[in-house]
């Protein structure tokens, strides 16, 4: 254990640990599957567990640097492309999630986009199909800044709390903060879900 620790805190220590966070964070703006979170987070927590407070700082800008291109990227790649190009676009999941930010988008698309930054397929749903309908790209980069950055700050203030809780542990803090993130994610994910299928109901209802 404590071999894999101190390999650990080598690791965050590295300077290479911003190259591959600043790199995460760009992908996972238009591709789902790359963890940007979980990097983000389990290298909060090993710096709060260690005590190295200020480390957060940079780390979490390069994070917010990092998320406000990738989102940017999605949105670009929403207007040159549209949303059924490729084909994880098209499965189940994926396509009702680009119609209900289609709907959603005429009618509040300030909270949508901050709001689908906390979701790794709503963000990129909502940016795709945030370029793809033609939203103004001079209304859609301050709002992916903003939504870049308040990222940033949980994803920093859930390491931050599981490396404060755990000291001097960064393997079994990382581990804790990376649950937190999980569980934020998912109830996030689920009380979008539950909008979704609200919207039709009170849509029939009037």
């Amino acid at each position: 254990m404590d071999v894999i620790n101190e390999l650990i805190l080598q690791t965050v220590a590295s300077p290479w640990l911003f190259a591959v966070l600043f790199a995460v964070t760009v992908i996972d703006g238009f591709f789902p599957p790359i963890p940007s979170e979980t990097v983000l987070v389990a290298a909060a927590a090993v710096l709060a567990s260690t005590g190295d407070l200020w480390g957060l700082v940079p780390l979490g800008l390069v994070a917010a640097v990092g998320a406000t291109i990738g989102d940017n990227i999605a949105f670009a790649l929403g207007r040159r492309l549209g949303t059924t190009r490729w084909a994880w676009m098209r499965r189940p999941r994926v396509a009702a999630a680009f119609t209900t930010a289609e709907q959603a988008l005429t009618q509040r698309s300030a909270a949508l986009i901050l709001g689908a930054r906390y979701i790794p397929v709503g963000r990129v749903a909502v940016n795709m199909t945030a370029g793809a309908v033609g939203l103004p790209w001079r209304r859609f980069l301050p709002l992916s800044i903003v939504a870049g950055i308040s990222w940033s700050a949980l994803s920093l203030v859930i390491g931050l709390a599981a490396g404060s809780w755990i000291k001097d542990q960064p393997l079994l803090s990382a581990a804790i903060g990376i649950a937190i993130a999980l569980v934020i994610g998912l109830v996030i994910d689920r009380v979008a879900a539950a909008r979704r299928r609200r919207a039709p109901a009170l849509n029939l209802a009037g």
